[in-house]
This record gives C-alpha cells, structure tokens and sequence, in this order.
C-alpha cells in the first residue's frame, strides 16, 4: 500500500505541527506538556470544524499559526494562549 501523496497546504499544516511540538521541547517539562496539549487540541479542532475547501481561512490560520510558532520560538516566551474563533463562517460561507 502506497503512501497517500499530500497538497502543499496539507503539509505546511504538517509542518506547522512540527514545528510547535519542536519548539515546545525547548520549554521546561511543565510548559512543554501545556504547549502539546493546547497544540494537539487546537489542530483536532480546525481539522474537525473547518471545510477542507475553505482555503482563506485554512490560509489565514497557517499565517497566524506561523506567527505564533515564532514568538514561541523565543526564549521569554513560556507558552500559549488559545485564541477562541468563531466557526461561523468556516463551514458554510454565505458567499
């Protein structure tokens, strides 16, 4: 059985994960299970609430994704917050 070939934005998605569960090891153990745990969950739910075929959104989320990766990648940043977005629109697009 052959590997499932990924998109492009289904591996930056990929490597997004990556390199949050990468950078979490830089923190102490208590963070580092706190950044995973938040991490895990906030990728579970965009994969399970958001339409694949919503590309801006799926966009925008890698962006912010990529933003918070890199102020987690400091050394005076401890760990992360979630950010509650609304779903509303990631389903059904009214446009």
């Amino acid at each position: 059985m052959g590997a499932q070939r990924l998109s492009g934005m289904q591996r930056q998605v990929l490597g997004l994960y990556r390199g949050f569960l990468r950078a979490a090891r830089s923190k102490s153990a208590r963070d580092r299970r706190k950044i995973e745990s938040l991490v895990s969950s906030e990728f579970r739910s965009n994969a399970k609430n958001v339409d694949r075929k919503n590309f801006l959104y799926i966009e925008y989320l890698l962006r912010r994704g990529q933003k918070q990766l890199d102020q987690l990648k400091s050394p005076d940043t401890i760990g992360l917050s979630a950010l509650n977005v609304s779903y509303s629109e990631t389903k059904h697009p009214t446009h």
